[in-house]
């Protein structure tokens, strides 16, 4: 093992950190689109590249810990320290190069993050509201196990009963007939 693999692993998780962010700005772009019906499989697929992204960083620990033997350093120690134990050649530049994109990606990840969870705060509270509105709305007019409007409604049944018994289908305020 080595610096060469430690590389190609720092690649695999930028690009997954890529593919991270793609899948949460498609995510905010159904939210905002209110096609909450797709939200649930973008949920998935962002679930499963952070499922690759801990492999991946599992796998990049164990490659770190051998590269930090080989230049002496701590076996525990970050990429930073990683970075600065490197010998002179390139790996000191292309170590850096890998940390700034990996910062830069876990920043735009943080505030996309951020973003769709208030997106998703926003679009349970406007369904509450909805949901509240329209039980209020329905309060007078719920039906019983028998097809029949109880509560405060109930003397406008009795009046739409011969409407609904007519076969109309949207007779006194009932919303089917009566006969199903």
């Amino acid at each position: 093992m080595g610096a060469n693999e430690l590389s190609a692993l720092l690649w695999r998780e930028r690009e997954l950190l890529e593919l991270l962010t793609f899948k949460l700005e498609e995510e905010q772009l159904l939210l905002t689109a209110g096609r909450t019906r797709w939200i649930e499989h973008a949920t998935r697929e962002v679930e499963q590249v952070l499922e690759r992204l801990r492999e991946a960083g599992l796998a990049r620990a164990v490659e770190v810990s051998s590269v930090a033997q080989e230049w002496g350093t701590d076996e525990e120690a970050p990429l930073r320290e990683i970075i600065a134990a490197a010998p002179a050649g390139p790996w000191g530049e292309i170590f850096t190069a890998h940390l700034r994109s990996m910062t830069d990606l876990t920043a735009r990840i943080a505030q996309l993050r951020d973003e769709n969870e208030r997106f998703l705060r926003a679009a349970a509270r406007a369904t509450q509201e909805t949901m509240a509105t329209a039980a209020d709305a329905a309060a007078g007019s719920i039906y019983d196990a028998s097809g029949s409007v109880g509560g405060a409604s109930a003397s406008r049944a009795g009046r739409a009963g011969a409407g609904a018994a007519s076969g109309s289908p949207v007779s006194g305020g009932q919303l089917f007939d009566g006969r199903l």
